[in-house]
């Protein structure tokens, strides 16, 4: 017996059905047959509709019974690193523990497999939420385990190299005319020069189809708004953070902030409407976290200064995302910068017009000993063929993207320039090992940033190289700045 013929397969998938076979989880070998006989099952017990289409089969979307509109966003999670033979009979069960399944939909491969991810879809927001709380990291067979994490339907894309003597009224009307479904735009203004841009936006469409057709319309060298050639991208999604976990958050995110302004003067500013509610303020450039005693002065005071003027300029206030910290730096020295390190190693206070997100996640491959550490990210080092008469371009180090780089050295370099401040400096100390080996270990100093609370950056490690004690170096002041901060943009 052949898998059930749904709408939308073909009867090459079919064929390809019936000589495959995969384990159930069991140990055993499961036919075709017997796989057809259980999606069969599945649908007969729950009452919902299969279809494969497009390299994805749909599981419901809408369930039996329902009424009204589809779930609003951030309903949906993805799943990751399924097992290639599992399907739908395996699945379903398993994300029902987490709420009512509004729908599934399963990647699939040509052949019948999988391709190892799916969309799970739930009716509400918190049982989303649920999911990613107790499947992620769920051991769905043995030694195998899933990943789960929100899935959002992105509207907003990034556009760069925007003249930054353009207003947010300007960038706004200019989308419009050329691409529809323009909701808002998102513009910050330069952290030296308030009068300026940062040379980048978010344009926020009306949906995702609507942000994907505008991605395709302004694809560079098609569209040059005031004679400029911009940059295109989808915008990295915002961190979400559930509401449990919100509801207890007491710490306030300011920017736009004068780099003159201190952090006693945001301290005097915030405690005017009530003295005293203020424990301590960090201030980091042109932003600040400002920890309250209670949250419900927090929130207070959210709503008082949100679009005041401090020091002649108006500051945006909003709660501060908590990072968690045991998720976020268990791999500390396992060459993976924390993916929540974002409000420090994202460049929020670029001025090239390349940052992607209000606060982009960044990783960093770092290689030690002459070896990369396992499940970093990495960078692709292939060498292609220079041929006679390839035009070549002067570029800068500093105008390239973050992937371009392998090395912790340079990675810190870049990033102390995109911040305006001034490169580190590394200065080289050894000591003896009891066989008689030298052992190095770099001091690094960022004069920009250096108070009487931080004044270097040393790692607690000595190498025998001088090219692995500097990446060590490196990589632990990016990982220390990325920390210094609890909460996030």
């Amino acid at each position: 017996m052949p898998w059930p013929r749904l709408p939308g397969d073909s009867a090459v998938a079919d064929m390809h059905e019936e000589n495959k076979t995969a384990a159930n989880g069991c140990g055993k070998i499961r036919s075709g047959a017997q796989n057809g006989a259980a999606l069969l099952a599945l649908m007969e017990k729950t009452g919902y509709s299969m279809v494969q289409q497009n390299g994805q089969r749909k599981f419901g979307g809408p369930p039996p019974g329902w009424e009204g509109p589809p779930p609003p966003r951030g309903c949906e999670v993805f799943v990751g690193k399924i097992p290639r033979d599992m399907y739908e009979d395996e699945l379903v069960p398993v994300f029902e523990r987490a709420g009512k399944i509004y729908e599934l939909r399963l990647m699939m491969e040509f052949s019948g497999e999988n391709r190892g991810y799916a969309f799970v879809m739930y009716t509400t927001k918190e049982e989303a939420q649920l999911a990613i709380k107790i499947l992620n990291n769920y051991e769905i067979r043995p030694g195998k385990f899933i990943g789960v994490c929100v899935s959002l339907d992105n509207c907003r894309l990034f556009i760069g190299a925007i003249p930054k003597d353009k207003k947010k009224e300007e960038i706004l009307n200019e989308m419009k005319k050329v691409t529809e479904g323009v909701v808002d735009v998102i513009v910050y203004p330069n952290a030296t020069d308030k009068t300026k841009n940062r040379g980048f936006a978010f344009v926020e469409y009306e949906s995702h189809r609507a942000a994907a057709m505008a991605r395709r319309r302004l694809i560079p060298g098609t569209f040059q708004p005031w004679g400029h050639t911009i940059q295109v991208d989808w915008a990295d999604p915002e961190k979400v953070v559930d509401e449990e976990t919100m509801q207890r958050v007491k710490v306030l995110y300011v920017r736009n902030l004068m780099i003159s302004t201190t952090e006693d003067k945001i301290k005097a500013e915030f405690n005017k409407f009530k003295p005293g509610v203020v424990e301590r303020v960090k201030k980091l450039r042109d932003y600040a976290f400002v920890h309250f005693f209670h949250r419900e002065d927090a929130v207070a005071a959210m709503s008082v200064m949100n679009g005041k003027c401090i020091d002649g300029a108006s500051i945006e206030v909003t709660l501060a995302k908590p990072v968690n910290k045991e998720s976020s730096w268990k791999q500390h020295f396992n060459g993976q910068i924390s993916p929540s390190s974002e409000n420090l190693l994202g460049f929020p206070n670029k001025e090239d017009g390349t940052q992607k997100s209000l606060g982009k996640p960044a990783s960093l491959s770092v290689r030690l000993n002459g070896q990369h550490s396992p499940g970093s990210p990495e960078v692709e080092r292939s060498t292609y063929p220079f041929f006679p008469g390839i035009k070549l371009t002067p570029i800068s180090m500093y105008s390239l993207k973050l992937n371009h780089f392998s090395s912790a050295v340079m990675h810190l370099d870049y990033f102390c320039h995109k911040n305006s401040w001034a490169p580190p400096e590394y200065c080289l100390y050894s000591t003896t090992s009891q066989d008689g080996k030298i052992l190095l270990v770099y001091r690094v100093l960022i004069s920009s940033i250096a108070d009487d609370s931080q004044s270097y950056f040393m790692p607690e490690k000595l190498c025998t190289t001088v090219e692995d004690a500097k990446e060590l170096a490196a990589q632990f002041t990016l990982l220390h700045l990325a920390n210094c901060t609890p909460y996030l943009a």
